[in-house]
């Protein structure tokens, strides 16, 4: 395995976000929609250089490929993320998963995977879950 460069904690964020996206293996035009929203109005990515998306979701696709890829890139967002955002991340990937309507297996399992990694409280996660539904709704 090759040795990743170290990321910021916005490059963190996207990359959850984008490991969301393409965790049932079909990147939807409303899921890159959404990551694009976020970054462009979120306070968060204030001062972001949004031409870096591209080098973190290459660095996402390239990881996923490699044996244990998955733990490696969750070894890269936590050394980058601080803890205060966690649940931010843990928001955003909820947004990112609910933004086509439906949530698949596939989607479920890494959710659950990030809020493990991230030691979410369930009724916290459980709270977040709930807005990313409210946000998502149709009529």
């Amino acid at each position: 395995m090759t040795e990743q460069p170290s990321i910021s904690p916005q490059d963190a964020l996207i990359a959850l976000m984008i490991v969301v996206s393409i965790s049932d293996e079909a990147i939807r035009t409303s899921e890159l929609v959404t990551i694009e929203r976020i970054v462009n109005h979120l306070p968060v990515f204030a001062d972001y250089d949004a031409d870096r998306m591209r080098v973190v979701s290459q660095t996402v696709f390239d990881l996923i490929e490699e044996e244990d890829g998955l733990d490696a890139l969750f070894g890269l967002i936590t050394d980058a993320l601080p803890e205060e955002l966690y649940e931010t991340g843990y928001a955003l990937s909820c947004d990112v998963a609910a933004a086509d309507g439906r949530l698949n297996q596939d989607e479920l399992q890494m959710l659950m995977e990030i809020r493990y990694q991230f030691e979410i409280d369930r009724l916290h996660a459980a709270a977040i879950e709930r807005g990313a539904r409210a946000r998502h709704m149709v009529v």
